[in-house]
């Protein structure tokens, strides 16, 4: 007989800064290209499925971003210069820095899923192959007819499957297939503006139905336990080289400021307090659930090697994973009120790096099946909880039309189910908080402590531990002792000040750290290296403080070609 399990999916959605703040310029696209093709693809199939429940975790500086752009549309004041380019009446007169920007960005997208399948385009990808080798010399011969066809088919690749389906300007678009002119760009230069101002008011409508929860992440997504205590990586560990620094001086403080200024953000944009908090990478330790508890959240998540490591620590032995992964815990102590979900990595990474080589309908069925066998195999007398956490944008160009099949098969199979039912984590903590002894949930568990560590691999080693890694940190801890000084120095005034917190908010985001690394991609390793540098300048700048020199010199050289670009990893 199919027994029950409760379902709770986490859509993680997230880009960070990506502005020099200086210009006001965009110096990567990716906001905007993942708004047109994964948050309204994600919001569309949530929407016709209305009783397929989950959460949804938008990062604040994602939405600045994303109400950036919409602002962008409306004064017609455009700061991203490929959007600027697609508004652009004549292209026959680029320089050749715009030349360059085109060729170098129009094709850095899957070439299996988003160049290929398209003959024109690829016929573009085609010609600049074949003209590449031969430089500038060859590459001149490019019209503007061709730098226009590359800007529309560009964009057309990066709509989502829904915009695809229900815009008929974008089928007509499609259909045209070449020889795209002034008139054409500008129609589907509108459609990204309406597109990306309608992408917060969609989930905010889903949220108001409470078919889904929406959570948010400390503003910039910076790596918390590194900040209250860089020590925290050796718990996971315990040989991990650490940078020169010892700490990060006044991190709790930090990690406050980001919390609270998250909780604004999401008061602000979505009218309610979030009860959960997704922080930046899954990453947790005892000290970050004590800040959590410290300003009122209800739940958190992280990855499954996390709980692995903290019962294994405690208990010196690990169970099998049925008998402890699908059930929600707490801390002894303060953070006792904080209840934490872990993650199924098997099954998020399943979503994330294998299914997109599968049929739709068969993985929805095999996801399932795994469902299923997870219910029988549950402690007599539990109803597990199954956390399915995982990137909400970068695994779709890897699945066929954006994953559309695969998540209308999915959901559909879901909402059918007759012993599967899913749900957001504030909404099952209801009924666990009003079940009063009733066994039909899981029961909960108690940690003594957490062991620091994130969703990948359960520790801190894509952050930090090699050479160019802690050089970064090295930089960032530098750069606070010197804020430091200049903040009780009396020298900025009250809106400097607040320039500066917000500078130095965004030099504490993960990602630059995630980037640095051989085994990453030259072009992206190169960029990051480039904005995180930029950030630092400009903060030392905001402080009126002499830009050390040591920042003109690259930290990191990539050179490796990583699954899914580098943009995701698995959880081990």
């Amino acid at each position: 007989m199919p027994k029950p399990l409760d379902l709770a999916f986490l859509w993680h959605m997230h880009q960070p800064d990506y502005r020099d703040h200086a210009s006001g310029e965009y110096l990567l696209p990716w906001v905007y290209l993942h708004a047109i093709k994964d948050y309204t693809d994600m919001a569309f199939h949530l929407e016709q499925h209305p009783q397929m429940k989950g959460t949804v975790n938008f990062v604040p500086i994602l939405l600045d971003q994303l109400e950036d752009y919409e602002q962008q549309f409306t004064s017609g004041q455009v700061r991203d210069p490929l959007l600027r380019l697609l508004a652009r009446e004549n292209l026959n007169d680029l320089n050749t820095a715009e030349r360059d920007l085109l060729l170098t960005s129009c094709f850095r997208s899957n070439h299996h899923s988003m160049v290929a399948p398209y003959h024109a385009y690829k016929r573009l990808s085609d010609l600049y192959k074949m003209l590449e080798p031969g430089g500038d010399i060859e590459l001149a011969y490019l019209s503007g007819q061709y730098f226009s066809d590359l800007l529309t088919w560009y964009h057309l690749a990066w709509c989502g499957e829904s915009v695809r389906r229900e815009n008929d300007l974008v089928i007509r678009l499609m259909g045209k297939n070449e020889g795209f002119n002034y008139a054409d760009r500008k129609w589907l230069f509108d459609l990204i503006g309406q597109v990306i101002g309608d992408i917060i008011p969609r989930y905010r409508k889903l949220a108001e139905s409470g078919q889904i929860e929406l959570s948010t992440t400390p503003h910039y997504h910076p790596l918390a336990p590194l900040l209250l205590d860089i020590n925290s990586a050796t718990e996971s560990i315990p040989e991990i080289s650490l940078p020169h620094s010892k700490c990060y001086s006044g991190g709790k403080s930090r990690v406050q400021a980001q919390l609270l200024s998250a909780q604004k953000s999401h008061q602000t944009r979505f009218g309610v307090t979030p009860h959960g908090i997704w922080p930046a990478e899954g990453a947790v330790s005892t000290e970050l659930l004590e800040v959590f508890a410290a300003q009122g959240c209800r739940w958190t998540a992280s990855g499954e090697g996390v709980l692995a490591n903290s019962l294994r620590t405690a208990e010196h032995s690990l169970p099998e994973r049925a008998q402890y992964l699908y059930r929600p815990y707490h801390l002894k102590g303060v953070a006792s009120g904080v209840r934490c979900f872990f993650r199924d990595d098997r099954l998020s990474d399943l979503i994330g790096f294998e299914y997109s080589r599968w049929n739709g309908k068969d993985a929805a069925l095999h996801f399932v099946s795994q469902l299923e066998l997870i219910a029988q195999q549950a402690p007599e007398g539990e109803v597990p909880v199954v956390s399915v956490i995982l990137d909400g944008e970068n695994a779709w160009e890897y699945y066929p039309y954006n994953g559309y099949h695969f998540f209308a098969d999915l959901y559909s199979e879901l909402q059918a189910h007759s012993t599967i039912s899913t749900t957001t984590y504030s909404g099952y903590l209801d009924r666990l908080d009003a079940a009063e002894g009733n066994q039909q949930l899981a029961k909960e568990g108690e940690l003594s402590r957490l062991v620091a560590g994130s969703w990948v691999y359960g520790n801190f080693s894509t952050w930090i531990g090699s050479p160019d890694k802690n050089r970064a940190w090295d930089l960032l801890c530098i750069a606070k002792q010197s804020y430091d000084l200049v903040m009780v120095s009396g020298r900025l005034n009250e809106a400097e000040r607040l320039v500066v917190e917000k500078q130095l908010a965004s030099c504490e985001s993960s990602d630059w750290f995630w980037w640095f690394g051989d085994y990453n991609p030259a072009h992206a390793v190169e960029s990051f290296d480039r904005l995180y540098r930029s950030s630092l300048m400009r903060l030392y700048y905001y402080l009126k403080l002499p830009v050390p020199s040591i920042l003109n010199s690259p930290i990191s050289q990539g050179g490796g070609l990583p699954e899914a670009g580098g943009t995701m990893r698995r959880g081990s």
